[in-house]
């Protein structure tokens, strides 16, 4: 594994002999812009493992993407590598059909310090949930990114991630009432503390995740990659494209059912990515939405 071969799948060509605050940015969103946040293996008869070799291998040479058991993983040891005081957390995903947050510190995410500041570095939640840029671990305090108003609030030690977003604005009538359109104007993301945490805390959480018949990613088949304007998804079979508009106040929201052919295409040609085996779609109700 080299920081070299890294840098080129993100398209990252600047200096990185100083870990500052620009750097770090910097390759967080060229991060999520170039290598999707996705749980296809699962969808295609293959396994999910926390080994950083294959998952170097995945991600980096064979120009996959992965979930954050993967992605932030290997983030962590693109962090440490480059010299950033880097800690791994665990964190509980929140569930809206139960108004509560998972039981499972499944989530893994980073907690990054220098220069007296702490940073949280998530490159792998997706959708209009992901942060460009790593947010500071500062309660209350409104951080706008494109996606919306990021704010982290410590509540008694256990910090709560939220998102104030934007209005969806649905094109296609057919999707109107879609169970993907989030239509909460603010939205819990996750909880998490400050104990850290390490890779073998996951290994038993990575095989739930891939067998509970409750587990988001067994009901649903995901794939999402941010853009300079928003972001793509394919769930299940349904492709949307999303267009962030601020200054109208509203996400403007392309969706449409794919067929069987055009999941390779669609996978190609907008999120760069060619699958070993053939993927089986799937897209139940759950707790998830763009």
């Amino acid at each position: 594994m080299s920081l070299e071969e890294y840098f080129k799948r993100i398209g990252f060509h600047g200096s990185y002999d100083k870990p500052d605050l620009a750097t770090l940015q910097l390759i967080h969103k060229q991060h999520v812009m170039s290598i999707p946040f996705e749980n296809l293996s699962i969808h295609c008869g293959e396994r999910n493992v926390m080994d950083l070799d294959a998952i170097f291998n995945k991600i980096v040479r064979s120009n996959r993407g992965g979930w954050c058991l993967e992605n932030n993983f290997l983030f962590g040891w693109v962090l440490r590598e480059m010299g950033y005081n880097t800690t791994t957390l665990g964190s509980r995903v929140f569930n809206s059909i139960i108004n509560d947050f998972g039981p499972l510190e499944s989530h893994l995410i980073h907690k990054v310090v220098f220069d007296g500041k702490a940073y949280i570095a998530d490159v792998s939640f997706g959708v209009s949930s992901q942060v460009l840029e790593p947010l500071e671990l500062i309660s209350g305090k409104d951080q706008p990114q494109a996606a919306g108003v990021f704010r982290l609030i410590d509540q008694e030690g256990v910090w709560v991630l939220e998102k104030t977003g934007r209005k969806p604005e649905v094109l296609n009538p057919d999707f109107a009432t879609s169970s993907l359109v989030n239509r909460k104007e603010t939205k819990t993301i996750y909880c998490f503390t400050l104990k850290p945490r390490e890779a073998e805390d996951f290994f038993d959480k990575s095989d739930i995740l891939q067998t509970d018949p409750s587990s988001l990613f067994t009901n649903k088949s995901i794939c999402s990659l941010q853009t300079p304007t928003g972001f793509r998804a394919l769930i299940g079979w349904t492709y949307s494209e999303v267009t962030f508009k601020p200054e109208e106040g509203v996400d403007v929201l392309e969706m449409r059912d794919i067929k069987g052919a055009e999941i390779e295409q669609i996978l190609w040609e907008k999120f760069s990515v060619k699958l070993q085996n053939k993927l089986q779609p799937v897209n139940n109700k759950s707790f998830y939405t763009l």
